[in-house]
């Protein structure tokens, strides 16, 4: 099926940004003027923003006018929250045609939505619910993912979920069925790195090791953001918020894969308690950061490989 998709150019390998309507006059100035960074003397700006397609699936008004502006001078990219691919009937219909819609409207470079599920046949929910790592949800997710594939006409990318439990159940780990799915569908990975964290600290896993098992030819996207934290009598319980800024140890495992895998589209993504516009380029800006100095030990290790 895939071979007969036109595929959209991807995102540039630069820091992105969630845009918000707090910030949408803010990211075309700083787009137009760029952003002085004091500390280096560079300037700065995002190189594209993200959006939840879900805010703009009426049929116009004042964000469709700003969003028309900024997909002007930025590559647009939609992160979908409602699609609830893992639910038993399937994908929201209603949701899909309206997405196809808006891809048509904007043409994305990028287009994505959760390994999760967030409606029964009679109820729809606010959360992104965690699907079974069986050989069934396997199945069932492959076949929901081909058909949004197929009636988008591209390749979306999938995003590891937040955990807060494990199920008795499962018949495989996390990197094994999302390896699968990219295999059987042939999507990709929106690699969460936050996610990572929250899921690593709940569940009593090791970081590293899961960031280290996935496969970087199957990541199109990162996503970086903060979390909450509570502490209990059992140990610290992490909510994936995007409410703050990212912590250190996310910031440490996102160093340690794009030194395996190299430059990535990565996100700043900050959902709830919106800060200033300048907190986003900030963090957008060490994202920058760490990347680059990749590029220079990359370098300086082939010309060490040549000499």
């Amino acid at each position: 099926m895939l071979a007969d998709m036109s595929f959209p150019s991807e995102l540039p390998p630069s820091a992105g940004i969630g845009l918000k309507a707090d910030h949408y006059s803010q990211v075309i100035r700083s787009v137009s003027a760029s952003t002085h960074d004091p500390d280096t003397g560079d300037f700065f700006s995002p190189g594209w923003v993200e959006v939840h397609p879900q805010n703009y699936f009426s049929a116009g008004g004042p964000p469709h006018r700003w969003l028309a502006a900024i997909s002007e001078r930025l590559p647009l990219s939609f992160h979908s929250v409602g699609l609830s691919l893992g639910s038993a009937q399937g994908h929201d219909r209603e949701e899909l045609d309206q997405l196809a819609s808006l891809c048509d409207r904007y043409a994305p470079a990028q287009v994505s939505d959760h390994l999760s599920w967030s409606g029964s046949a009679n109820n729809r929910y606010p959360d992104l619910l965690p699907v079974p790592y069986t050989e069934e949800a396997l199945r069932h997710f492959v076949g929901q993912v081909s058909i949004v594939q197929d009636r988008l006409k591209r390749r979306i990318l999938i995003e590891n979920p937040s955990r807060y439990l494990a199920f008795a159940g499962d018949e495989m780990d996390e990197t094994e069925f999302l390896h699968r799915l990219c295999q059987g569908a042939g999507c990709g990975i929106l690699f969460d790195i936050n996610n990572i964290e929250v899921t690593a600290t709940n569940l009593k896993l090791d970081p590293y090791a899961l960031v280290d098992a996935i496969d970087p030819a199957l990541v199109g996207e990162i996503h970086l953001a903060g979390h909450a934290r509570e502490e209990h009598e059992q140990g610290p319980l992490l909510i994936d918020d995007h409410g703050s800024q990212i912590s250190d140890l996310t910031w440490a495992l996102f160093a340690r894969f794009i030194r395996r895998a190299g430059r990535r589209p990565t996100l700043i993504e900050w959902d709830t308690n919106i800060p200033e516009y300048e907190v986003l380029v900030a963090e957008a800006r060490t994202a920058e950061t760490l990347m680059r100095e990749q590029d220079i030990l990359s370098d300086a290790s082939m010309a060490d490989a040549v000499a």
